[in-house]
């Protein structure tokens, strides 16, 4: 076994590896660049080298760099994690010619894994369900239209060297697919400099499900139940469980049958999965293998028991599986939600910065100990640290896993519910409004469920709430709370001290002036317990908890049930609102005394700053390029900005025709949100 591995990765991942190597008594060595001095992972290892500069061309994707820093501290391996060089053939092959264990498939196993063309025709030779399609490159848009007439529409076309729903296309007929081929050939050549082309059969109402294999290096290969990921938006995973709710157990048997049958075919030594896409009737057809660890291990780790990075570390090593498949066995169920660094109501529009607040729900399972039933997180943040915006927006992966796919939907809807983050924005709201959706909660998706049930976008009506009047309920306790403690103050002006009110009116800010009042009546406080009956508008709330005035997260319970929100008194504009979550909804409200709330409506609204004149920046990023000048008239829709956030470039673009006046921010400049671009005569 090794006494040292090198983690060349960043982030939660390179602290999941390093949790594990502790676990087993490994020593470890973190890199890193230098926005990520001060990172969870740097801090977590028991060494760390510098690699260099921010963007990850010049640090973390810098074979040179990673390699002399395995001989400059003697790491006799290397674990990749995923994203970065994790699956780069040449890296693998050169790590073993320096003589460092590379903790992943061999090169080979990658090379024949890593083109999609040439691994679908290693799947027909290993006897795997394929797509019906045209698996050499196609040369021109009318050869790909004539193929497509054979096939069938709708087909999909994709980019041989794709990934990431860059350089893929479905067209329903000849005109989108001419189009739509030549359309991916470019994508493909400027993202991937490969601009081969292929054609499938487009499954529809498809499911996107995985199968996790682990093989060693005595030619053992085991499945490990596969994964449910077909919440996805815009080809990107989002929520992901396991097991499927849809699949027959025979679908399950022969789905990981086949997986392994294509592993072997490979010489396939490490952790890794064959994707598959299951149609309605549960036909399904091999996608690609990923020759790595995936995102969303954790949810096969907690049903199986079984550490994937321990495995991967074991079969690097040398040593071949301790069980065979009919050891294997599954144990409840377990879901994942990708907490993610982005605005959902903004278009999920990156969001970097400081972590003013960050506090996860309670872990129940740790990360080196995946078997048990509860909660876990997976982070490489902490409160204070920075999100960067040189890097993915992951912010972390919060898994529960439970008895069964019920208990696991409330556990985890409980647990976004604990999950504080301020400072930047998350997309917390929009998993929970997935996971309350009756369609999810009935199994009844597929990958088109997003784009289906928010074409327009995601809005805050969309996120449901069971009961919003117990938002106000809650607001109404806390300030029953405020007001006892307030009363118990020494020192008071005779004749002015604080009176206890039964009786309030909770005024609901819903936005440009718009206000809803709803009347509360408290009744039966008695503090020392934490307890109170709030009446609001007929429905009775009998509220227990103990968290304190201060506390963010709120914990108690109402009429007898459990529950977890988030609480906060203050905001912008009002220092006397409160901030109440739940749900994934998000309520402003004040609560005032009668007399207070009639004097209250009268004050005047003041509306906010007329900002129609000005381009302002949708998110914090780097000001790539001002394609505007003064005394420019843009048309509608012509490119203004480019703001470049999270490895991605977001293009800013006329809403109307406009003429340029005045330039307020220049190229290389560090955006923050809502700032001024351009103001426009």
């Amino acid at each position: 076994m090794f006494t040292k591995i090198l983690i060349a990765n960043r982030g939660e991942i390179a602290c999941r590896v390093i949790a594990t190597a502790k676990k087993m008594g490994i020593a470890t060595v973190a890199v890193y660049s230098e926005a990520d001095k001060d990172a969870r992972h740097v801090e977590m290892a028991d060494e760390a080298v510098l690699l260099g500069p921010a963007p990850s061309r010049e640090s973390y994707l810098v074979a040179d760099k990673i390699i002399a820093a395995c001989k400059q501290t003697g790491a006799q391996a290397l674990h990749p994690g995923y994203g970065f060089l994790s699956e780069n053939e040449d890296f693998a092959r050169r790590c073993e010619e320096e003589g460092i264990v590379f903790i992943g498939p061999k090169h080979y196993s990658i090379a024949a894994m890593g083109d999609k063309i040439a691994s679908k025709k290693l799947a027909n030779e290993a006897k795997v369900s394929t797509i019906p399609g045209h698996n050499e490159p196609i040369q021109s848009p009318e050869e790909a239209v004539e193929i497509a007439k054979r096939i069938g529409y709708p087909v999909m076309i994709k980019a041989s060297a794709g990934g990431g729903g860059k350089g893929l296309r479905v067209a329903f007929n000849d005109k989108e697919c001419f189009e739509g081929f030549s359309s991916c050939r470019n994508e493909a050549r400027n993202s991937f400099g490969d601009d081969r082309v292929f054609m499938e059969k487009f499954v529809e109402q498809p499911r996107h499900i995985e199968i996790q294999v682990l093989g060693d290096s005595q030619g053992n290969v085991v499945y490990l139940w596969e994964r449910e990921c077909s919440i996805q938006r815009r080809h990107q995973k989002v929520i992901e469980e396991a097991p499927s709710p849809f699949i027959s157990e025979a679908t399950r048997r022969a789905m990981g049958e086949q997986a392994v049958a294509l592993a072997k075919a490979v010489k396939y030594q490490s952790a890794g999965t064959v994707e598959f896409v299951v149609g309605k009737d549960q036909d399904f057809y091999f996608l690609e293998m990923n020759t790595r660890l995936q995102v969303e291990h954790p949810v096969t780790e907690c049903i199986t028991g079984l550490d994937l990075v321990e495995q991967m570390i074991r079969v690097a090593a040398g040593e071949p599986l301790s069980f065979t498949q009919a050891d294997i066995k599954r144990d409840g169920w377990a879901i994942e939600c990708r907490i993610n660094a982005e605005d959902p109501f903004r278009n999920f529009l990156p969001s970097t910065g400081r972590l003013v607040r960050y506090q996860p729900p309670e872990a129940t399972m740790v990360q080196a100990e995946p078997g048990r039933f509860g909660v876990r997180v997976d982070t490489g943040v902490y409160e204070g640290g920075e999100i960067p915006m040189f890097y993915d927006s992951m912010i972390a992966k919060l898994i529960v896993h439970g008895k069964d796919r019920t208990e696991a939907i409330a556990k985890m809807r409980e647990a976004l519910n604990g999950f504080v983050i301020r400072g930047v924005s998350s997309n917390i709201p929009f998993q929970a409004a997935l996971l309350a959706h009756p369609d999810f909660a009935s199994g009844d998706f597929n990958t088109g469920f997003i784009a289906r049930h928010y074409a327009g976008g995601f809005r805050a009506e969309d996120v449901p709430h069971e009961d919003p009047r117990f938002l106000v309920a809650l607001a109404g306790f806390i300030r029953r709370k405020a007001r006892e403690r307030e009363a118990g103050i020494s020192g008071q002006l005779r004749g002015h001290e604080v009176q206890i009110e039964h009786d309030y009116v909770a005024v609901v800010n819903l936005g440009g002036g718009r206000t809803e009042r709803h009347v509360l009546h408290i009744s039966e406080f008695a503090g020392a317990l934490g307890e109170a009956r709030v009446q609001v508008e007929g429905a009775d709330y009998r509220i227990a908890s103990h968290s304190r005035l201060n506390d963010v997260r709120i914990t108690g319970t109402v009429n007898g049930r459990p529950f977890t929100a988030q609480a906060e008194r203050g905001t912008a504009k009002n220092p006397l609102a409160y901030r109440i979550q739940h749900g994934g909804l998000s309520v402003e409200l004040t609560v005032l005394s009668p007399r207070a709330a009639e004097l209250h409506a009268l004050m005047p609204y003041k509306a906010p700053p007329d900002t129609s004149k000005l381009l302002l920046s949708p998110m914090p990023g780097l000001l790539v390029h001002v394609a505007a000048q003064v005394g420019q008239t843009v048309q509608a829709g012509e490119r203004l900005a480019v703001i470049e956030a999270m490895k991605m470039e977001n293009i800013l673009t006329a809403q109307q025709d406009v003429t340029v006046a005045e330039v307020l921010a220049k190229p290389g400049e560090s955006l923050s949100v809502d700032q001024p671009i351009l103001r426009f005569a």
